[in-house]
Formats: structure tokens, sequence, C-alpha cells
């Protein structure tokens, strides 16, 4: 395999940029990652980027088909790219007298912020520290440098813990009477130095290599390993993005913000990415490396004056100090943005007054931040409305549509620090991601409370409700992630003290331990004692453009399911455009119904059973007549009864005596009774149609009750209502026949009680494979199909959806499955319904067939829906504008599609 692999006549594996000019654009993010598309890109646009050259993910394939080893036809590439670098810059790889260094960084196609490892100083050892502190004329910077290069080298490529020295730094700084690091002088930093080889001989019995090439292999491997280390992992299965992609590698002449107070580096966006204000937001460190900022370690200052008033803490403004850079930054900001019509993500960093853009690239933000954004841009004219509707991730408009605190509720606000990410939580407070992880499989809600979040935190940002940090800042790892993922986070809480051995919190004069509650307010950045009352979101004037625009585009219908008239009302605020399924069975487990329900099962004959059902028929015609008027003439679709009668009987010895008494029958009957109905496998058993067959009653009453609902609401309404009678569990075109003919019967015996003319459909819930393959038949006799996608996806896989969580993660974590098939439709799945839209097309062209299923709401199955064809989809109610906007979003694709 191994010998296979390097035989191959290598391909060019390394793509260089700078000077003006790149190999790549930022068409090629599948070959040179995002990170190295983007450079390319900026580079193109005559931007100061610092050269470089980006190794392609063809060669991560590669290295990991090696067995985790580096092909050999690749080192004369990077030495032919390596003296592109020097000759741009005029320094030399290697130069005892002018050295080269450089950033070693990763860069997938998917943005994945501090998953992967970087380098950074690469190119120094004994001899060339001492050429950089002659060249640069400061020993102090070069030392730092070094010592920098050293920590970080040891950690990412040799593996030992970056807290040793840490530990060492801090050590020598108490000795020496020193608190922050900026007081030590060029000795002091010659002397970590010391101090961090000899950590790396004790630890490796080995000496810290001194060869530079030697060097640049073991970040160049060590950067296409971590694609592969254990938060990379995590991230990947959190966003979907497939483990094939693999990382490119970045390699980067270094510029350096920690040159002094003519210095800098930091992160901007070209747009708030909290708010979507369209004004600058960011942060930046004079005289620091960028590693510095993201970690959070010191606290940054603003960019702008305006910032700068608001926060109010005295730190000056990176357009205060550097007028010239920060004019060159706005002017590249806007020309980035213009370029890529979209808010910006940005890396820079400030050498001696001058700017370099070290990287670029789409900036996460909230989804009231996107919403804006996009509206805005639109407007500008910087995008089409198209691109406004395309450019928003659909399942984002989830967290517009859940509460946020109430503003006239009592609290006890305990600190308050930067607002990260917004919106609001309460739960218990961890001290630890992976207890977060533990908890939350536990059925608590938790808030993950750090000094600080790393990217080994990421599964516990995920299972936590909400965020607080001690340190960092508005683009410190911790606001990043919790931005993308859509948790509010509160960061840089300095008022807040965490003891993380004692599992303490400690701010405004309270001492909470793990497991009180509090609640953080991501907006407001405060952090509040106990559980606060939460209100229902006000949706924004934004909100409803997009949505009116998205509607503009759409082809598919939207409708929710939907059982009471709450679930019907929120449904027709979110703009459903009718009710796909409206369960019938819930109506019937109130307790003043229960007992007339369970009456009808113990009848022995089908006179009593018709006796019992007359007692339910009002309440089930009122609640249809709540649900129609509600639609006011939008379409409404109920499926009769489906689940097996034993599901209304009672369980347990002390339950069966207790029903068996309020219904004045014998101990020994209802048990018997239960005892004929229970069955091996109910899902598989009578239930859906087979109930129906045997029970026409049931028919009978639930179609008298949608009958006479329908024509008190039209008299109500002076419009004809037109419900949409669903018959589920379907296998045979003769089981619709039958069920289907007792609901004509019914409605003819209505229409001639109340002489009127009723119209109405009756169709079908395909949710079987036989009903897919068979949809040809049954099409002849229904009216419209609604495909069940829960329990086609059960009887396709042939497994419960109840018990399949048992197994069904770790069927991900080795790679069978790439999706939960309960929330996003798997291909199988997929193609039997195909089939059974094409077969019943064919015999009915004008079939009107929707989704019904918990699909209905999930982006990529819409999509989906949208290729094949179908009239509508149907969602919970609070999924209806995630399902409005995707289905626009698939119309769109499609339309491109079809062009092309």
């Amino acid at each position: 395999m191994n010998e296979a692999v390097e035989a191959k006549a290598a391909p060019k594996w390394v793509f260089t940029f700078g000077d003006g000019r790149a190999d790549g654009s930022a068409e090629d993010k599948e070959l040179l990652g995002g990170k190295g598309a983007h450079l390319a890109e900026m580079s193109r646009l005559g931007l100061p980027v610092p050269p470089g050259f980006t190794i392609s993910t063809e060669v991560c394939a590669a290295y990991y088909e090696l067995g985790r080893k580096l092909p050999e036809a690749l080192k004369p590439m990077v030495d032919e790219a390596l003296a592109k670098v020097g000759k741009i810059t005029g320094a030399r790889f290697g130069d005892v007298d002018n050295p080269l260094l450089v950033s070693v960084r990763s860069g997938g196609r998917a943005s994945m912020p501090g998953m992967m490892d970087t380098v950074l100083n690469l190119g120094l050892n004994d001899e060339t520290v001492e050429g950089l502190a002659r060249l640069t004329g400061d020993r102090r910077f070069a030392y730092d440098t070094y010592r920098r290069f050293i920590q970080m080298y040891a950690d990412v490529v040799l593996g030992i813990d970056h807290g040793m020295f840490e530990e060492i730094l801090e050590n020598y700084k108490n000795l020496k009477g020193f608190e922050l690091d900026p007081e030590l002088a060029a000795e002091d930093w010659a002397e970590i130095v010391v101090r961090f080889k000899a950590l790396v001989g004790k630890e490796l019995e080995q000496p810290f290599p001194q060869d530079l090439h030697e060097q640049l292999w073991g970040a160049i491997a060590a950067v296409f390993g971590s694609w592969q280390n254990a938060r990379a992992i995590a991230y990947r299965r959190l966003h979907d993005i497939p483990d094939d992609w693999g990382t490119a590698v970045t390699i980067q002449s270094m510029v350096f913000g920690n040159r002094g107070d003519n210095s800098a580096t930091g992160v901007v966006f070209t747009r708030n990415p909290s708010t979507g204000a369209n004004e600058l937001f960011g942060e930046f460190l004079l005289n620091a490396q960028g590693e510095d900022v993201v970690a959070g370690l010191r606290t940054p200052q603003p960019l702008t004056e305006n910032d700068r008033a608001a926060s109010g803490n005295g730190k000056q403004s990176l357009e205060a100090l550097l007028p010239e850079a920060f004019a060159d930054l706005k002017a590249a900001c806007a020309a980035l943005e213009k370029h890529f019509r979209d808010l910006q993500d940005i890396e820079f960093t400030v050498q001696e007054g001058k700017l370099f853009m070290l990287q670029t690239r789409s900036g996460k933000r909230s989804t009231q931040a996107a919403l804006k954004i996009a509206i805005d841009m639109a407007r500008e004219g910087i995008i089409t409305e198209e691109g406004a509707v395309l450019s928003l991730n659909p399942a984002q408009l989830d967290q517009l549509l859940h509460p946020a605190l109430d503003p006239n509720a009592e609290m006890t606000v305990l600190a308050k620090g930067l607002p990260a990410s917004p919106g609001a939580a309460s739960g218990e407070i961890v001290f630890d991601a992976d207890e977060a992880v533990h908890m939350k499989a536990q059925g608590h809600t938790v808030i993950l409370a750090r000094i600080e979040t790393s990217p080994e935190d990421v599964q516990g940002m995920h299972a936590a409700v909400g965020i607080i940090t001690t340190r960092g800042g508005m683009t410190s790892h911790a606001a990043v992630v919790a931005r993308g993922m859509g948790r509010p986070c509160v960061a840089g809480a300095a008022a807040v003290h965490i003891d993380l051995e004692r599992e303490t919190l400690e701010a405004g004069g309270h001492t909470l331990h793990k497991g009180d509650i509090v609640t953080i307010d991501g907006s407001s950045g405060k952090l509040i004692k106990g559980r606060v009352t939460m209100r229902q979101p006000e949706l924004s004037e934004d909100f409803a453009t997009l949505m009116k625009w998205a509607d503009g585009f759409r082809r598919m219908e939207i409708r929710a399911n939907a059982d009471t008239p709450a679930d019907a009302r929120h449904a027709r605020d979110f703009g459903a455009e009718g009710i796909g399924l409206c369960r019938t069975e819930h109506m019937f487990f109130q307790e003043h119904r229960i007992i007339a329900m369970r009456e009808m099962i113990l009848a022995e004959n089908p006179e009593a059973r018709r006796k019992a059902l007359a007692e339910l028929l009002p309440a089930q015609r009122q609640d249809f007549i709540e649900l129609f008027e509600i639609m006011a003439g939008l379409p409404v679709t109920i499926r009769l009864l489906d689940p097996p009668l034993h599901e209304f009987l009672p369980h347990g010895e002390e339950a069966i005596a207790d029903v068996a008494e309020a219904m004045g029958v014998s101990l020994a009957r209802l048990k018997r009774r239960i005892s004929v109905l229970s069955e091996f496998n109910p899902m598989l058993g009578q239930r859906g149609a087979r109930l129906l067959v045997s029970y026409p009653e049931i028919v009978e009453m639930q179609a008298r009750a949608i009958f006479e609902a329908a024509i008190e609401t039209g008299k109500t309404l002076h419009e004809r209502v037109t419900p949409e009678i669903m018959v589920p569990l379907v296998a045979v075109k003769a089981e619709l026949d039958i069920i289907k003919e007792r609901i004509t019967a019914t409605a003819r015996a209505v229409e001639k009680e109340r002489e009127t003319n009723l119209a109405y459909q009756v169709g079908t819930m395909v949710e079987l494979p036989r009903a897919c393959l068979m949809a040809g038949e049954i099409g002849q006799s229904a009216e419209f199909f609604s495909f069940g996608t829960n329990d086609l996806t059960q009887t396709t896989f042939g497994l419960s959806r109840d018990d399949a969580g048992r197994f069904l993660s770790e069927y991900a974590e080795k790679g069978i499955i790439h999706h939960d098939p309960f929330v996003t439709l798997d291909v199988a799945v997929g193609e039997l319904m195909k089939i059974g839209t094409e077969r019943g097309r064919a015999v009915h062209p004008d079939l009107k067939i929707g989704v019904c299923g918990e699909h209905g709401g999930d982006p990529e199955t819409i999509g989906f829906c949208e290729k094949i064809g179908l009239t509508y989809v149907s969602c919970s109610p609070y999924r209806v504008p995630v399902a409005r906007l995707a289905a626009a979003q698939a119309t769109l694709k499609n339309q491109t599609l079809t062009d092309n």
C-alpha cells in the first residue's frame, strides 16, 4: 500500500502566494482549505499578505495512507517554495544572519476554529536566535520569540504538556518578583529558553531539535496529524463535517506584533457579529503575538474610538494609537467584504507600523446578526435578495423562536462580563466540560463555567445551554464557538472567581456550588443568581422581510403538525399554510374522554362500541371546529386513529384495579381484555388501517365529527371547508378501499341529514416500504399521499426509534452511518419515497404528496423533497420558519442546477 502511494507520480501539492500573485484562488477551498484559498485570494487582490505556500489536502490523504508519514516527493516542492518565500522577504530559511521564520497552520475547507494545531516562529535554533537578535537590534524580542517557539513546538510536535512550561515561567517570575511578561528583560528570556530546553531534554531524553528542516517536517506532520485529534473529531461530529475532507497546511513567513509599541496583533469583523450593525468590531493587543488575543490571557484593547467610548475601560484604541495602520485596516475590511460579499472575520498584525493581513474567512455570527447582515447587504446592493435568502443557515432560525429574559423579572445580578453571544439560559453550574456532557445525558440543564475555554471543551460547550468565562474577550475561543453553536455566552467576567478544585463560583458577595442554579444573559453580559422568568421572543422586522423574500422564491407549501388549538395558532403565527398532520389519538387521552374510549374498547359488539363512541362525538367535533376556524380555509389533514387499542388501557396492577372500579366493571373482565389486546410488537401490530378495518365504528365516528365540523365552520367562515382525511399505515389498496367506503357512506348520511353537499379528500399516510413499492395501485384510490417518515424509517431499517439511541451514536463514531436517520432522511428511505412519488403520479398525475414525519423540519430533507417534486412538507410549529427558508433555498438551488 505504502509503496503504491509513493510510486504515484506526484501531482502539484504546493501552492505559493505573495507579492500580489498566487497559484490558487478562493475557488480552490477543497484543495487549499479555507485559509489557504483566502490567503491566495487576498494576495491576488493586492492586499499586504506575508508570502507563503499551502500544502494541499491531497497530501493529508496521502499522509494517512502512508501510515502517518509524509511522502518523500513533497520535500523538494517545500524546499522550492521556501526559497520563493525567502526571495520575496529578503530572508532565507536557516540563514544565521538573516533567518526566515514561518508559521505552520492548519486549514480545512470548513472553518474549525482552534480545533487543529498551529506552530509559530519556526526557524529558530541556538544560532538563528542570535542572528535575529543582531538583525533586529532587539535581543529581548529574539529570545522571547524563541521561548514561545520552544513551548509551542514541544506541545504540538513533541507532546509535552504546555502547562509544564507555564509552571517554569511562573516560578521564575515569582522568584524574580515579576508580575507580567513584559517586565522580563533579554537575559531573563535567555534563561527561560535554557530552562525550557532542559525540560525537553528531561522529558524526551534527547535535546530540543536544532535542525531547522527537522523542525519544519515535524510541524507539518503534526498539523496533518491534528486532523484526527479528539477535539477535531468531536467538532466534525457536531457540525457534520466529513472525515475524508482532510486539512491543508499553510506555511507563511512570520510577521511580528511584538516588536514594540508600534506593533500589534488583533482580530476584526467587518460588521458586529452579535448585532449585525455595520461597524468594525474587534480587539487587539499592543506588542503581542496572535495567540495572545485568542488565548484570552491578556485583556484586549478596543479597535475604534467608538468602542473605546462605549466600553469605558480607559484603554486606548488602535484608531488612536496607530492611525495609519488603522486606516489601512479599515480599507482592507471594506475591500474584502465587498469582494467576498459576506461578513469577514480577519486576523491582522501590525509590525513596526505596517499592516499585514494574516487570514480572512466568513465570520461566525449570531442568528440576529445573520438576519440583519443579510437584509442590509441586499439593500446596500452587495448581494441580491436571492443571495440574502441563501446566506442563512435555516437551522439557525430556531434560536429566534425561543424565550429570552423577561425584562420585568426580579433578578439578583452577581456580575457582568462581555456580551459574547446573545440569548439567555438558566441551568445548574458545572465547572468541567466532561461533567457537562455527563449531566446532560442524565437529563440536567447545565451552564458551563470556566476560567477560559479551550478546544478540548467543545463537547461540554455543546452539551451546556450557556457558557460563562472569567477571562477572554469578544473573539476568544469561548465567544467564537458559542456564537457558532447558538449558545448564549458571557465572557471575561473578571469579577467572578472560579475555584475549579472546590467547584465553587464567587461573585457579588455570593458563593455558589456545583449544581446551584444561575442564569446568564449573553445579550447584556449578566450573570444572575437563580432562575429568571423568560419571555417569548419578538420577531424582528428583518425576520419578517427575510420570510417574505423566502416565500417569494419557495415552490413547496409549508404546513404544520398540530393536534391542539394552541399548536395551530403557533403554526399560523409562524406562517404555516395549513395542517399537514393532526394526530387524533392525542385527543382521546384527556381525562373526561379516556373513560368513553375504554368503554368502547371493552364493548362486546359493534352496537355497544357505537354507543360508547357517540359519547366522544361532540368533543371530537368541537376539536375539529377549533382547528378549522384557526386555519380559516387552509388545508387541514386529519389522520384517523393510529395506535393499537391497548395503549388506551391501564398498565400495572394498581392502575388496572383503579380503572376497573371507576368504570364499574370487574377486574377479571378488564384484565381479560388487556390480555387479548396485548401484542409482542405493537409497532407492527393491529394499528392504523388494520385497526380501522376491524373496528369500522371508529371510522364512522371520526368521519362524522370531521364532516359536521366542516359544515359548522363553513357557516361561520362563509366559505366551504374541505378536510383531508388520512388513513394511516396502509399496505394494501384493499385496506384503503374498505375504509374509504365507510368514509363515503358517512359523508352521504351527513349530507342527507344536513341537506348540504360536502367537499373532502381521502388519502393515505405512506409509511411502509410495501406502500411505496405499490404506490401505483394505492394511488388509484388515494387523492393524496403523505410520507410518514418516522415509521418509514423504522420499517426500512427494521429498528425501533425508541431503542435505536442505544447504538446509533456508536454507529456514527465508527462511520457506519453519517447522520441519525430519524433526524436527517436516510438515502434508502429517500429512494423509497422517490419510487412512491413516481409510481403514484404515474396513475394520478396531479396527486398531492407531502411529508409529515419529524423530517419535515430538517433542511437537508427538505432539499431532497424539492428535488423529487413533493407538494408540501409538514413539521412542528416552531420549525415552520426553518422549513420556509429551507424550502426557498432548495427551490433556488434546484433552479441553478436545472439552468446549468
